[in-house]
């Protein structure tokens, strides 16, 4: 026993700081996937207890109802994507070099075939990737992001992508979403579908309701911690695939530069599909001039130097801007080029 522990001590001393990292935030995932049914739980208990339910049929209506939405966001979903991002598939003739750096990507990751390969017309630089399942993915770019970003940064990009494709990310936090979902249908029955209440004074009926909207918000804070997690893991994981963290760090340069000078209206259009994207284009006026100190030689680029100098600097942000994070589906744009500085160690 004493040899095993030793050699447990050993394994875990020497592992990689890449497979340790990997390891925390799969950890982190799985806690708030724990936390979240925990929650879920505790409020469906609490309300039958309330409603003094002894069976299983109210919890089964909830869930049943909460379940139907999910599907029917599976099956019409993608199809929402490629109407609301304005999708136009290629084929391998039209962008041929795109559709090679996708294909050997998928091949890298395991992936079981080529994602399909479109292109958006929106008017910013981004990318992203969606489907409902890994046969059935798509990865999608902007024209601007190509006319921005070198081969490699755009590899990066895509490695991005299609790690999120392999982690099965939609799949997670849609399964995540449910909970909020939950949440808001039973504060509406409560508050204000009458629902458990003999009369309108009931007092437990309102307190029931006014929990349920205050969870509602908690579950969709935690949704979208969840969501900045998956994002680092993406990173990681195109690092994995074999691009170099610094090219990522400069295509994500790039990206918020070239965000921050598009104009408003244009972001506006951008507005209700921003958690698709590899960044958040409304976040970049406040996170361009923090960037801005990591190039210090002005080459519009994050080198490999630049990246390890930051990786020896602690990030500290400002009041406003960890609550803009926290309100976000993506992390701070220099705290994720930061843990890009720490795979550049490994």
């Amino acid at each position: 026993m004493k040899k095993v522990r030793e050699n447990f001590k050993f394994s875990v001393l020497y592992m990689p700081m890449e497979a340790l990292g990997t390891m925390w935030l799969q950890a982190r995932l799985y806690i708030l996937v724990g936390l979240m049914f925990a929650i879920l739980y505790g409020i469906l208990v609490g309300i039958g207890y309330y409603l003094q339910i002894t069976g299983l049929t109210f919890y089964l209506f909830i869930v049943g109802i909460a379940a139907a939405f999910v599907l029917i966001q599976y099956v019409i979903g993608p199809k929402i994507v490629e109407w609301s991002m304005r999708i136009k598939y290629v084929n391998e003739q039209e962008y041929p070099r795109l559709h090679q750096m996708v294909a050997e990507l998928s091949e890298r990751a395991g992936l079981p075939n080529k994602p399909k390969v479109g292109i958006s017309q929106l008017p910013i630089p981004n990318a992203f990737a969606f489907g409902r399942t890994k046969r059935g993915s798509r990865v999608c770019v902007t024209k601007g992001l190509l006319d921005l970003l070198s081969e490699d940064e755009l590899k990066a990009v895509l490695g991005h992508e299609i790690s999120h494709i392999k982690h099965r990310d939609v799949a997670v936090i849609t399964m995540l979403s449910v909970i909020p979902m939950i949440c808001y249908m039973i504060y509406v029955s409560f508050l204000w579908g009458g629902m458990g209440r003999r009369d309108r004074d009931s007092g437990g009926a309102i307190a029931i309701g006014v929990l349920a909207l205050v969870v509602y918000f908690i579950t969709n804070l935690l949704v979208m911690y969840g969501s900045r997690i998956r994002e680092y893991y993406a990173d990681q994981g195109s690092a994995e695939l074999g691009n170099q963290p610094h090219h990522l760090a400069t295509a994500l340069y790039k990206l918020t530069v070239s965000s921050a000078r598009t104009p408003r209206n244009a972001l506006k259009q951008t507005e209700g599909m921003k958690a698709f994207f590899i960044n958040d284009p409304s976040r970049a006026m406040f996170e361009v001039r923090e960037l801005k100190d990591i190039d210090i030689d002005m080459s519009g680029t994050i080198d490999q130097s630049e990246l390890m100098m930051l990786s020896t600097k602690k990030i500290s942000l400002k009041t406003t801007d960890k609550l803009i994070e926290v309100l976000s589906t993506h992390p701070n744009v220099v705290k994720r080029i930061k843990h890009l500085a720490s795979l550049t160690m490994n």
